[in-house]
């Protein structure tokens, strides 16, 4: 039986489960808010187009008006000015769209201090326990997907800023830097701290890895369903010519017994 077929029938049978990681897309749709004078992206948005009546009797259609960093995205390297001259949304390499996954559990330590930061130590702590890290996603699962349902909640910010967790300077460029992974998924509205903007340097996943030519999967849920290894996840970007990401489906396949 060729591997192909092996998978198609795990996937008929259930014995490989496909695990949804996306946030549904709509007007609700937590996005990021950045300060003056920065700009912002646009809520997700559909304007009807026809809907079985005189402009089409036959069909429903919509336009979308999307940011490519709302909902659950994907960062391409050319996001960041660090990444300026590495791969846009549609260069990404569709092989590296289909990766193994590891996950991080630190949702305990989010719930008591929304600004948890994962340290080097912590990465160290897990590889002992669980082996090394993969050529693959690093998920970093803070249980943020809980809070999904509105902004406030979401962003968690008050006269100081944003308040989720995220990873430290120091972590993010080993990760960048040291680690086979090929990217950071995270639960929150970007892959950095809610607080990254007083960091040296700021927003120190975004500058490190896209930097490095590593990506970026943001606003991700359904983490908890993940074993710590062996899950291999299907995520990539719509292939905008240009384009610094994109919304996109992940998705992740897991073994069951």
């Amino acid at each position: 039986m060729s591997v192909l077929q092996a998978l198609t029938d795990a996937l008929r049978d259930s014995s490989v489960e496909v695990i949804d990681l996306t946030a549904p897309l709509s007007s609700d749709t937590p996005i990021i808010q950045l300060p003056e004078p920065f700009g912002n992206t646009a809520r997700f948005g559909l304007t009807e187009i026809s809907h079985y009546d005189d402009r089409g009797p036959a069909w429903y259609w919509n336009d979308i008006v999307t940011g490519e960093h709302t909902g659950t995205h994907f960062d391409a390297p050319v996001h960041w000015v660090t990444g300026k001259d590495g791969e846009d949304a549609a260069q990404v390499p569709a092989a590296r769209m289909i990766a193994p996954a590891v996950v991080l559990d630190f949702s305990a330590e989010a719930a008591a201090d929304p600004d948890f930061l994962l340290e080097i130590e912590h990465v160290k702590q897990w590889e002992a326990e669980h082996g090394p890290l993969p050529e693959g996603w690093l998920l970093y699962r803070t249980g943020w997907d809980a809070r999904s349902g509105g902004q406030a909640e979401f962003l968690n910010a008050n006269e100081t800023g944003p308040h989720t967790p995220g990873i430290s300077v120091a972590c993010a460029k080993w990760l960048a830097e040291e680690s086979p992974v090929l990217g950071l998924g995270t639960e929150t509205v970007g892959t950095d701290a809610g607080a990254a903007h007083s960091f040296d340097p700021p927003f120190p996943c975004h500058s490190m890895l896209l930097g490095a030519g590593k990506y970026g999967l943001t606003q991700l849920r359904n983490l908890a369903r993940l074993p710590v290894t062996g899950a291999v996840v299907i995520a990539g970007p719509l292939p905008i010519v240009g384009g610094s990401g994109s919304p996109c489906r992940a998705l992740a396949l897991v073994e069951r017994s």
